[in-house]
């Protein structure tokens, strides 16, 4: 009798195995009471198996996202992985079922929800992994294929003891025996680096600004009428680039990271130069200085008579916000056979790239972005510029985009070869700026850069200066720029000036920036101000000129909230 009752069990094992499966299995955390938990479907037919997450992925959803499924096939001692997008792309690598860098050993059996199963255990990258496979099902079926096939189906697999992928259902339906789990078609072959590579790439949402365009010193003509859509426009000699583009709003979980390379294309120096938008919400913007002139915007006079124009926040007009402050190195690539030193390869580029997130709401729409670089050079450089922004979730939903800033000032004179000075104020004066805060603001904070200028022993650059953050006339906030770290780019700096000793004049330490750098920005809390009128003033103890050669600083500072 017995015999005959194991006889009926092994003849239905054995009329399930010819039927369709659909296995599913749930993966969470132990203890996890934050819903941190996920479902993937096997689907098996014969010795071809289907392996695909489940997960309800509602509402409207980011671009990119692709349909992924994993194909095993048991006979053939192989496995593929499957990417479809919306747009109709297709791509698949191929990997071997046995995996030789991983090992199991065996480790006894035990009775796992209800199954007999023979646990397996090993070690990746200092990871333990337990495995509960039952053989008593008659068929082999696994959702984790890449760690290499066992024999049987998976009940239970454990990380670290608490990391769990455990079977939950099996669904059987022999009507479905004779469907195709592997199609003919997967698409193209790639390896399995690209086809990550291309997974991620189509996430991210590229926008092209910049393509080595030249920044240089040239008579040009000057631009009149409307600024077009995707045209590169020179301004200030050449020695400014603007360009007007639409960009789509984007949800706030994406980050906003603006990517720039340089070349000097003749120019052997360090330049100051600045990425950035210019705002045309109000009346007036640096838009109409560019067209017209510089001469028609607001100015403000300082106690030695220096008239500077366009820095600050009025009723009537917004600074450009500055996204990115960088330093051209000496002459990298032009200039990269010209000197040669043991031990040091040049690079090619000058690469800088930062996260520009909190700036995101000037980066929607119909946007005017620009790039700055300070030179007299009739070759100048080159420069390129994309935008990229990584989501953060897979919902493309826009109604928590409640990101508000407003920009106070801005003495980075970016339309310097049309008459903008230098930031010189500070020797006899100090910056104030009025402003209106709303009272629906939360979180409120200065983002705040800062590089001192004065390139002798005895000038700003090579001093480090306290700058004195004053809120309605008290003190708040002291901040010294400063950077130490400048020898660390010595192989952007070709044609650098090399001293007696062995340093080059790109190592010396200076007020907030190195040949090479982006400036990082700094950040004041400022949450503690009320909803009304205040003042905002920037004080700092800038040097004496030298000769025909002066200090200034360029400073910027943008408040930074969430609209509740």
């Amino acid at each position: 009798m017995k015999r005959f009752l194991l006889s009926i069990v092994f003849f239905s094992h054995l009329l399930l195995s010819n039927a369709q499966q659909q296995l599913i299995y749930q993966l969470y955390s132990l203890g996890s009471n934050d819903g941190d938990t996920s479902f993937v479907e096997v689907r098996r037919n014969g010795k071809q198996l289907a392996v695909q997450d489940i997960n309800d992925l509602s509402g409207t959803l980011i671009p990119g996202i692709s349909t992924d499924i994993t194909y095993v096939d048991y006979e053939k001692d192989s496995a593929f992985f499957q990417m479809s997008f919306a747009d109709g792309d297709a791509y698949y690598s191929s990997f071997p079922l046995k995996n030789d860098n991983v090992t199991f050993t065996e480790d006894g059996t035990e009775m796992i929800n209800g199954y007999e199963c023979k646990k397996y255990r090993t070690s990746i990258n200092s990871n333990t992994i337990e495995v509960w496979m039952t053989e008593t099902l008659g068929y082999d079926a696994t959702p984790s294929v890449s760690r290499g096939i066992l024999k049987g189906v998976m009940i239970r697999q454990a990380i670290n003891g608490n990391r769990i992928f455990e079977l939950k259902n099996i669904k059987n339906d022999r009507k479905l025996k004779k469907q195709v789990i592997i199609p003919s078609y997967l698409g193209t072959a790639v390896s399995s680096r690209d086809i990550d590579k291309i997974s991620k790439e189509k996430l991210i949402v590229k926008i092209p600004v910049f393509d080595k365009e030249q920044i240089h010193f040239a008579e040009i003509e000057k631009f009149k009428g409307e600024i077009p859509y995707d045209s590169v426009i020179h301004f200030a000699y050449g020695t400014l680039i603007l360009k007007r583009i639409n960009i789509d709003t984007l949800p706030e979980h994406y980050s906003l990271f603006i990517e720039v390379e340089e070349q000097s294309n003749g120019d052997a120096y360090d330049r100051s130069g600045s990425i950035f938008v210019i705002p045309t919400e109000r009346e007036l913007s640096l838009k109409d200085a560019l067209i017209d002139s510089i001469q028609m915007l607001h100015s403000y006079t300082d106690r030695r008579d220096i008239t500077y124009r366009a820095i600050k926040l009025e009723d009537d007009f917004i600074p450009v916000v500055e996204l990115m402050r960088f330093f051209t190195p000496f002459g990298v690539n032009h200039f990269n056979s010209r000197v040669n030193i043991d031990g040091l390869e040049w690079s090619d580029v000058a690469y800088y790239k930062q996260d520009i997130t909190e700036l995101s709401r000037h980066l929607r729409g119909d946007v005017l972005i620009g790039a700055f670089i300070g030179n007299y050079d009739g070759g100048g450089h080159k420069l390129s510029l994309d935008i990229l922004a990584y989501p953060g979730s897979y919902s493309w939903d826009l109604s928590h985009n409640n990101d508000w800033t407003l920009p106070l000032f801005n003495t980075c004179n970016v339309m310097e070869m049309a008459g903008q000075h230098y930031g010189r104020m500070f020797k006899t004066d100090s910056l104030t700026v009025e402003f209106e805060l709303p009272d629906n603001i939360d979180n409120l904070r200065l983002r705040y850069i800062s590089t001192g200028h004065g390139g002798w022993g005895g000038g700003d650059e090579f001093n480090p200066k306290e700058n004195v953050i004053i809120i309605d006339g008290e003190k708040m906030f002291v901040h010294t720029p400063w950077r130490c770290d400048c020898a660390t780019y010595r192989e952007m700096n070709p044609v650098s000036g090399n001293f007696w000793n062995g340093q080059s004049s790109s190592d010396l330490s200076r007020s907030g920036w190195c040949p090479g750098t982006a400036t990082q920005p700094v950040y004041f809390d400022l949450s503690f101000l009320k909803p009304g009128k205040h003042k905002i003033t920037i004080a700092i103890p800038q040097g004496d000129d030298e000769g025909s050669s002066f200090n200034h600083w360029m400073v910027s500072g943008i408040l930074i909230g969430d609209e509740n």
